[in-house]
């Protein structure tokens, strides 16, 4: 599996031969299918994106399967134009990419490896820098959060190469964002402060998200902050992160409601609330640790999210040391 990611990661930077993707050849038999029945499967991808935000990975993977089975089933019987055909292939990588995803959130990262490296072949093939760009970031993640956090970083990097082609910053300015988390999960604090600037400076160019690319929806200056703050934590900076932190939630403020909607990303919110709570901690500010750890429990409450859970899990952990605190222990008594 190392090898084949090298090989895809090689294809997708251009530094190799071995995966260049070609154009699918067009099918002239079976029964003739169209761009309808493209678009009919993006816009069921484009709803299976928001149930996972809504209620987690758990209730979301066996969907993404059954959504690429029928689009390889397509794929394979059907005849179409080959413009068609790059339609399905990538509807076919998104959805192996949600599978991907959703396996990963769930607590089976070695099944999303799997799904991830299908999608991102299926990616390259299509020619779609949209989904390859995005697969490779939602891969990354997965890598960053097992220990392969170099590897991370070199999925990220060529995921920029495609993401330049979408013509959208705020893809770059995400593509950033991931990859100051990768380098700071390696413990790079120069790479990861470069691409912390970056980030926000792509944003800065960003068209408003309305305009921007559909798969693009969750992207805002309150998420790439959320993310900024993420870093910060790992690399053991918890008032920098705390102060991105206040910005992604302030950023709401502003003119244009750049702010994280935790209502939209219940699981997301409890995730960033128990980091939040986390820098808390580290800096003895254990009534504002509590707090959010309760913001945290509440908004995980019916998401089915193997990775929120382990979060409020790790910090419930931490909170242990305080126990003494009448807070912390009415908390955790809360919680068991």
């Amino acid at each position: 599996m190392k090898r084949r990611r090298f090989m895809i990661t090689a294809a997708a930077s251009g530094m190799a031969l071995a995966l260049v993707p070609v154009a699918p050849a067009t099918a002239n038999t079976g029964r003739r299918v169209g761009d309808g029945l493209a678009a009919l499967h993006e816009q069921r991808l484009i709803a299976l994106r928001h149930l996972d935000d809504k209620v987690g990975s758990g209730h979301v993977y066996t969907s993404a399967v059954t959504e690429f089975d029928m689009i390889a089933g397509a794929l394979g019987t059907s005849s179409y134009s080959e413009a068609t055909g790059r339609r399905l292939l990538a509807a076919a990588a998104d959805a192996q990419r949600a599978a991907g995803w959703t396996a990963y959130d769930s607590g089976h990262p070695d099944l999303a490896e799997g799904h991830f490296a299908d999608a991102a072949e299926d990616a390259l093939e299509s020619q779609d820098p949209e989904v390859l760009a995005t697969t490779l970031s939602f891969w990354a993640i997965k890598l960053y959060s097992t220990g392969e956090p170099q590897a991370a970083a070199s999925l990220v990097e060529a995921a920029k190469v495609h993401g330049r082609a979408t013509g959208s910053a705020r893809m770059l300015a995400m593509l950033h964002a991931r990859a100051c988390r990768a380098h700071a999960r390696a413990g790079d604090q120069r790479a990861s402060d470069r691409e912390a600037n970056a980030a926000l400076d792509a944003y800065g160019h960003a068209t408003p998200l309305a305009d921007d690319l559909p798969s693009l929806y969750w992207v805002n200056l309150g998420e790439i902050y959320q993310l900024l703050g993420s870093s910060a934590l790992n690399l053991g900076h918890p008032a920098r992160a705390l102060d991105h932190f206040q910005h992604a939630a302030t950023a709401g403020l502003a003119e244009l409601q750049e702010g994280y909607d935790g209502d939209s990303f219940p699981r997301g919110a409890a995730i960033y609330e128990a980091r939040t709570a986390e820098a808390h901690l580290k800096l003895d500010a254990i009534e504002q640790a509590v707090a959010m750890a309760h913001l945290a429990v509440e908004h995980m409450g019916g998401v089915n999210s193997a990775r929120g859970s382990t979060a409020l899990a790790d910090l419930r952990t931490q909170l242990r040391a305080h126990r003494g605190v009448p807070e912390v222990r009415d908390f955790l008594e809360f919680t068991e």
